[in-house]
């Protein structure tokens, strides 16, 4: 289940867990609405400790800034508060899915 986000401070103490997915929108993206469930179900089912953050990058757009988001969609990974994975604009599910296994496998294996 997508938190979603409220401030800076909210983003980078949600950085903090061991595994996060955020996910950066804009209300006028299409394809982030039709995405974003199906990421949401993809990683419920294949990787069930990574954490969902979801970001309006325009109600927050320091946010976007601080992580250089400047697209939409735009789907970054974090492990351990570090990036691993940035995915923009086209997003393919097994794709993401596929660049995350790796990594998750090595954290919670």
């Amino acid at each position: 289940m997508f938190t979603e986000v409220k401030s800076l401070e909210e983003f980078n103490q949600l950085k903090k867990e061991a595994a996060l997915l955020a996910y950066f929108s804009t209300e006028a993206c299409s394809v982030c609405k039709v995405l974003k469930p199906k990421v949401e179900a993809m990683v419920s089912a294949e990787f069930p400790e990574i954490k969902l953050a979801y970001v309006k990058s325009e109600v927050l757009p320091e946010v976007a800034a601080q992580n250089q988001v400047f697209a939409a969609p735009t789907i970054l990974v974090f492990f351990d508060g570090r990036e691993y994975i940035r995915k923009s604009r086209n997003v393919g599910v097994s794709e993401l899915q596929e660049a995350i296994a790796r990594p998750y496998e090595l954290m919670f294996g």
